[in-house]
């Protein structure tokens, strides 16, 4: 059986509605959090996440 893990926000800290594998890949993937209502730019690879840092327009 693979291992899941729940996205967690970067923001609050807080679980959010998605669960990702230990085979999921996300790129510049807009993560929703319905806890604080802010959405964060995310890379997923082998259960780790990384938050995309955008330059202020």
């Amino acid at each position: 059986m693979e291992k899941t893990e729940w996205i967690r926000c970067p923001v609050c800290g807080g679980k959010t509605r998605l669960q990702i594998r230990e085979d999921t890949e996300l790129k510049n993937f807009p993560l929703y959090c319905p806890k604080c209502k802010q959405e964060s730019l995310i890379e997923a690879k082998d259960l780790r996440v990384t938050i995309i840092k955008e330059p202020d327009a």
